[in-house]
């Protein structure tokens, strides 16, 4: 009992420390030290070197390529000028009169070609200004808008998207990006149909009652938050103010990388390392694995490098310093992936624990015969209290993706369900208001928790957990297309 207490606590710590600012480098492994020091059993030294950094450091092996190529590629969209031409070419085209869709589909659009969150708000938030104010939309249903096309169906739904949250369960389950595609589009279009109409009804309620953009001074983001994130993403407030003044390239190139992407994931996934002899990869120097665990790794990994290339040809000369935008990108890769590991970490150390073995037979024993549900309960639950969709996905993937993928093919369950099932349930409570991405977007956005998390927290936890929801259902009864 006094090993459950000591988990709920330091679950409950890692929520309230990390939502105060206190860094997860730091916190996390103090946290599991504490876990430690109060299990008797359990040696701290050993859990810290062993447990500990042997996950965290497995992590990063693993996932580093994909966080620094997206990173680098998110990055030169960005100074490219690619990202701002494609917000506002969709912005152009949809007009003021559905500026709400026009946000959102702006945001989908990048981050669904590989674009990092941080860099939409940033490209995004000044044209959705101008836009709402234009349209008489209040200024705090920004957030929320931006939140639906950037946190949500992108992220977590549609296939083939290079999101982290789609590529963790990859080797897990032995799938591709592609997994379970149909019901991904169909859990996709309900999370942006169902979001949609709460923004459009809050916008309607706004305008009944005469509210307007409000009184708001735009200035450049200068919060202590926003610098401390900016900073963790490599990003320079100082280019806020000289974007107007570059040359930005025709929407054509600035739409060819995030097609790339798409396309030779597909293409690498499908065709291109289906007809490779990987025999070698079961040799002891390879790892001894099969093709099944890694495609998908190698299938994003192919596809970023190639867009990586065709921006960096296409818009050399508006790349005014290539090393600086190259540097930037990759040290905007470490601070993720090192949060991140160190959640793994953390979530490692626990499993570690004997009071670990009676919390797993609890979660996997809810949903009765169907794992779908109790691994989409265990993944939001972590999600949630870490705070990060990636690392609560991790922790749970970490500790029980065997036992969830013995589960599955004990049920007739397929992998490629259980991916997509794991990676929609990775975007629900991990919106929560001690969220990082949220506690940027608000600052980006210059607004408070109480005037605008209500939107946030609808289309970007309310709205993902029903679309699970759906989704589970279909599953178990369509299985796995």
């Amino acid at each position: 009992m006094v090993g459950i207490s000591a988990i709920a606590i330091a679950l409950l710590l890692l929520m309230v420390l990390a939502y105060r600012g206190l860094s997860l480098l730091i916190l996390a492994p103090l946290l599991a030290a504490l876990v430690a020091l109060v299990s008797a059993d359990t040696p701290l030294l050993a859990s810290y070197t062993q447990v500990f950094m042997g996950a965290a450091g497995d992590f990063i092996v693993r996932y580093f390529p994909l966080f620094l190529l997206g990173a680098v590629f998110g990055k030169l969209m960005e100074d490219s000028g690619s990202a701002e031409v494609l917000a506002g070419a969709i912005v152009e085209r949809l007009g003021d009169t559905r500026a709400i869709l026009s946000v959102v589909l702006s945001c989908a659009v990048m981050t669904y070609g590989g674009v990092s969150l941080f860099v939409v708000a940033f490209a995004v938030y000044p044209i959705a200004a101008e836009l709402f104010r234009q349209a008489g939309l209040p200024k705090r249903l920004i957030p929320g808008t931006i939140a639906l096309g950037a946190f949500t169906f992108t992220m977590t739904a549609l296939p083939g998207t290079p999101a982290i949250q789609n590529a963790i369960p990859m080797p897990y389950f032995g799938t591709s990006p592609f997994a379970a595609p149909g019901l991904g589009i169909l859990t996709g279009l309900v999370m942006l149909g169902l979001g949609q109409a709460w923004l459009n009804h809050r916008a309607r309620r706004a305008r009944a009652t005469g509210e307007g953009y409000g009184n708001h001074r735009e200035t450049a983001p200068a919060a202590v938050h926003l610098r401390e994130h900016a900073a963790g993403e490599g990003f320079d407030l100082a280019e806020v103010t000289a974007r107007q003044a570059r040359d930005l390239p025709p929407l054509v190139l600035a739409l060819l990388p995030i097609v790339l992407v798409i396309a030779l994931n597909l293409l690498f996934t499908a065709v291109v390392i289906p007809t490779m002899d990987t025999g070698y990869l079961a040799e002891p120097t390879y790892g001894a694995t099969s093709i099944d665990s890694v495609r998908g790794v190698w299938s994003v990994i192919a596809a970023l490098v190639i867009a990586i290339g065709v921006i960096i040809a296409t818009n050399r000369k508006r790349l005014a310093d290539l090393t600086t935008t190259l540097d930037s990108g990759a040290n905007a890769s470490l601070l993720p992936i090192f949060n991140t590991a160190s959640l793994v970490g953390f979530g490692s150390v626990i499993a570690s624990l004997a009071a670990f073995e009676t919390i797993s037979l609890w979660v996997t024993s809810v949903g009765g015969d169907n794992p779908l549900i109790s691994l989409a309960i265990a993944v939001n639950l972590l999600a949630g209290m870490t705070g990060s969709a990636s690392g609560g996905m991790s922790i749970a993937l970490a500790t029980l993706g065997d036992t969830y993928l013995a589960m599955g093919q004990g049920a007739d369950i397929s992998p490629d369900l259980l991916h997509r099932v794991t990676a929609v349930a990775t975007g629900g409570l991990d919106a929560l208001p001690h969220n990082g991405a949220v506690i940027t977007l608000l600052s980006i956005c210059g607004l408070t928790h109480r005037q605008a998390y209500l939107d946030i927290a609808v289309v970007a936890v309310v709205v993902p957990l029903i679309s699970l929801v759906l989704l589970i259902i279909l599953g178990s009864l369509a299985g796995s297309f």
